[in-house]
């Protein structure tokens, strides 16, 4: 049986080959100046359907009416018992950690918990794989939001090498009954994919390497993972061949614009729960450019 890498990545040094549209480029990450090829597309790569983003006004006006909705559906599940799981998966630099935090912004944190786990320990890796991820589910009246999940197994592990191929073919095959249980089980439980273009991920990269506040979000992985945008595609698209169900289907959002993107999840979650008070006014209707259910909402965009 093939072993999984247990040596940590390191990335090529100086500017990188990659390859986007057909075309050849060149990216190096040490040039504190963005390529114009990246600048120019970085909105609307893989076809994003908006060539301008939100307004700023719009979106703060949206976002507070929004989180207003929010607290009261947090108040409705302390009083009813009921329990809400979701999940936020992507490329690195999707924009899972902000969207959390603008949806957690003005709930009570001891029932509104977020779950960004780091490397499993040598006891958790003699564990069965999702035992981890188990013992953070929410009880009675809370709300529960991971920063990636059990999908590590589905795309940074066999993109990486940290994983073996019988692993990853094990996790797509288990991994559909799992999530039943959860549902089955009463909790309402959400899956959303933030999807990217690959100008808008290297622009992204690009800052967090340059800026003070957020470099520590740069990792080696990233630089590493820049050159294998068609291998996460690949493993993306299998993903949601084995896992995209009827009872937990994958909530896929075009991120590329991050106002939109946060505000077409939160809108999604409150449509989505039967709180007592909600006004459906407030909370409007779904874009539908930028969110939808599945492969295919996807088609044969990034």
């Amino acid at each position: 049986m093939k072993k999984a890498k247990e040596n940590p990545v390191t990335p090529a040094s100086g500017p990188l080959k990659i390859k986007i549209d057909g075309k050849e480029r060149e990216f190096d990450i040490e040039n504190p100046e963005l390529p114009d090829w990246v600048e120019g597309n970085k909105l609307t790569a893989g076809g994003y359907p908006y060539d301008k983003k939100m307004k700023s006004d719009e979106y703060d006006e949206t976002l507070e009416k929004l989180q207003i909705e929010l607290v009261k559906a947090q108040a409705w599940l302390q009083a009813s018992g009921k329990r809400v799981m979701a999940l936020f998966e992507g490329r690195d630099a999707a924009g899972k950690g902000g969207t959390i935090f603008v949806l957690r912004q003005y709930l009570n944190p001891r029932t509104a918990r977020n779950v960004a786990l780091t490397k499993p320990t040598p006891t958790e890796v003699g564990q069965w794989y999702y035992q981890r991820y188990v013992d953070h589910f929410p009880t009675s009246g809370e709300f529960v939001t991971f920063d990636r999940s059990w999908y590590n197994r589905a795309g940074v592990e066999p993109v990486m090498g940290f994983c073996t191929p019988e692993q990853h073919e094990k996790f797509l095959d288990e991994t559909p009954h799992f999530e039943r249980m959860i549902v089955n089980d009463d909790i309402y439980f959400f899956k959303f994919w933030l999807n990217i273009g690959q100008e808008t991920q290297l622009e992204r990269f690009h800052d967090r390497r340059y800026s003070p506040l957020k470099s520590w979000k740069f990792s080696p992985i990233d630089v590493a993972g820049i050159t294998k945008w068609d291998d996460y595609t690949k493993a993306r698209d299998t993903m949601f061949e084995h896992t995209h169900k009827a009872f937990a289907p994958w909530i896929i959002v075009r991120a590329n614009d991050k106002r939109r993107s946060r505000l077409a999840v939160m809108r999604r979650i409150l449509l989505s729960l039967p709180y007592e008070g909600r006004d459906l006014d407030i909370v409007g209707k779904e874009d539908n450019k930028i969110i939808g259910e599945g492969p295919s909402f996807l088609g044969k965009e990034g």
